[in-house]
């Protein structure tokens, strides 16, 4: 069970590696962002409470998941009753790239705070049951029908297309309920 926390930080967290994906010409462009946010990291650390999706991405790839179940538990947590960084670290082992960023991050007042949320986001969105930007409620209404404009989905479409747009789907959904209105 997922709590409501990170139901929503989800949501957040893969649009804005959609957001990073592609430039305006389509052309995927995802680990040069990703480089050009990591050296931004002296600033983007005073995000860390009010946007902690935004800044999350900076370790995207960085964690690799020893024990599942812990991760598991991490994710049925409340944003005020996460388990600090040092209680979970043992069971996520780190990229040695990202290790620079770690000591930039736990130099913070609410640091390890913040490296629970990333773990429990970079988990979400590596889960075989939720790939890439794909949530519960996706697969839920998922039923094969029409889709919002009334053309039937494309049963032939390119994994990689589908994935992308999912992931825009999702960051529309956010976007429509943060109060904005929906690009058709």
């Amino acid at each position: 069970m997922i709590s409501p926390y990170f139901r929503n930080l989800r949501t957040a967290y893969f649009a804005e590696l959609d957001d990073l994906t592609f430039d305006s010409d389509g052309a995927h462009i995802l680990e040069l962002r990703l480089k050009q946010r990591r050296k931004e990291m002296e600033f983007l650390v005073h995000m860390l409470e009010l946007s902690p999706e935004m800044v999350a991405v900076v370790l995207h790839k960085a964690f690799h998941f020893k024990s599942l179940a812990a991760m598991d538990h991490l994710l049925t947590h409340e944003s005020e009753d996460l388990p600090e960084w040092g209680t979970i670290a043992d069971t996520v082992e780190l990229a040695p790239w990202a290790k620079p960023l770690l000591a930039t991050i736990q130099k913070q007042p609410q640091g390890d705070w913040f490296l629970s949320v990333a773990a429990g986001l970079e988990y979400m969105y590596s889960k075989p049951e939720h790939p890439r930007g794909a949530s519960a409620s996706d697969e839920d209404e998922d039923d094969g029908d029409d889709d919002h404009d009334g053309r039937a989905e494309h049963e032939n479409e390119d994994p990689e297309e589908a994935e992308a747009r999912a992931r825009e789907e999702a960051g529309a959904d956010w976007m429509a309920e943060q109060g904005f209105d929906r690009k058709e």
